[in-house]
């Protein structure tokens, strides 16, 4: 959005009015995807009554679909995957002068060396000034890709490789949004605890990059997501626990609490190394606030294995827990490897029971702060002070602890 509106670009209320529409696409789920060819379908009368519109489909869901896309939405006129975003004003200038569909996607992880593939996702001007929604927020990225290959996922062939921008470089960021009124920063990775960078000599882990923004003048906030489980290392668990500023806050994906699902998921660890990561956590920072991420209906998963990740939840007493009944995306292992065999009602059943086991226990966690006094991060109206149209200082407002739970007072 920084480099459009620095190239003259102007954010309007309405498509009515908007000369270029592009829709910022997600392929982590069939759902998202659906969602976007619907809408673009629905974009078939813009065109028809104004021509000059640019229509486009930016992100993971344009590296994954390409060509289909304009197939199954011939009036789209740019389809630009992540690691071509540096060249969208270009691309939507040749679109308004006619120049035809505009296609920019990177490499695929196997057309090339990691290297040449790393080189085909150009990096983005980061000394753009980021425009955020709330001038106290930001969120900076640590490093883009990821090289694990979950057989579930399709992020490391629409992200490609997994690179971590140099220290110096978020450094220099973070202090800059400081200067300019930022109190919380978040650091983005898909692995973002595996981060590293080598660039200037010595070795830069995430622990070390907290402590180097942790002094910057202005800053009160730090948070990092998402992690992965085998890199949630006990220099990283030191420095939450020894950073003011940073926020005891950590979000560890477990996926499931079966061992079976976990090795046919290629998750790289066990249901008793993740019980054994939650240990080191509650020891080393007590009052952290824990959260994770869970597939149910994942191929070939079991009554008994939906049992263990159901006594994971119970037992290690997630703050939240994101819950997501398992869809097959083409180009996945598991796509490959494994069919589908889960009933879309087995799924449903099992997300729901998964989904109230966790609502238990968040109850009985949120029930433990009544009456106590905490800090929040003021976001804004709360949704009921919007809807009603709340103005002035009766109005009902929301905001965030350190540890990412929600108050609306």
């Amino acid at each position: 959005v920084a480099t459009l509106e620095d190239a003259g670009f102007q954010r309007v209320d309405s498509r009515r009015s908007a000369d270029v529409i592009l829709f910022n696409t997600c392929s982590v789920r069939q759902h998202a995807e659906d969602k976007v060819y619907s809408a673009l379908g629905r974009l078939k009368h813009v065109k028809e009554h104004r021509p000059g519109t640019v229509i486009g489909v930016i992100g993971c869901m344009a590296q994954k679909d390409r060509q289909r896309i304009f197939r199954q939405a011939p009036h789209v006129d740019l389809v630009v995957g992540p690691g071509q975003l540096s060249r969208l004003v270009e691309l939507i200038e040749r679109a308004k002068a006619g120049d035809g569909p505009q296609l920019a996607i990177s490499l695929d992880r196997h057309a090339g060396t990691r290297a040449e593939v790393a080189g085909s996702f150009t990096r983005l001007d980061f000394n753009v000034p980021a425009r955020r929604p709330s001038g106290a927020q930001a969120m900076v990225r640590a490093m883009f890709g990821c090289d694990n290959f979950c057989t579930y996922c399709i992020v490391p062939s629409v992200r490609g490789p997994e690179q971590c921008r140099p220290a110096d470089e978020i450094v220099t960021e973070t202090r800059r949004l400081a200067d300019a009124g930022c109190i919380e920063v978040t650091l983005l990775g898909q692995t973002v605890n595996s981060y590293v960078d080598r660039s200037g000599g010595a070795t830069v882990r995430l622990s070390d990059l907290l402590y180097r923004i942790h002094d910057i003048d202005g800053l009160q906030r730090i948070r990092f997501v998402t992690n992965y489980p085998k890199h949630m290392t006990d220099d990283l668990l030191a420095a939450v626990r020894d950073l003011d500023r940073v926020c005891p806050y950590l979000h560890v994906p477990a996926q499931s609490g079966s061992d079976a699902v976990l090795r046919r998921m290629k998750r790289g660890y066990t249901a008793a190394f993740y019980r054994d990561m939650l240990r080191r956590i509650r020891e080393t920072i007590p009052n952290a606030a824990v959260t994770s991420d869970f597939i149910v209906g994942f191929c070939g998963e079991t009554d008994a294995d939906f049992e263990q990740t159901l006594d994971l939840v119970r037992h290690s007493r997630f703050k939240n827990s994101f819950i997501f009944k398992y869809s097959t995306r083409p180009g996945t292992k598991a796509a490959e490897l494994y069919a589908d065999d889960v009933s879309e009602a087995v799924k449903r059943r099992r997300n729901n029971e998964l989904l109230a086991a966790q609502n238990a226990v968040s109850l009985e966690d949120n029930l433990r702060q009544v009456g106590r006094q905490v800090e929040v991060l003021v976001e804004g109206p709360s949704k009921s002070a919007r809807k009603q149209g709340q103005e002035g200082d009766r109005q009902e407002l929301v905001g965030r602890t350190t540890c990412d739970r929600i108050v609306v007072f």
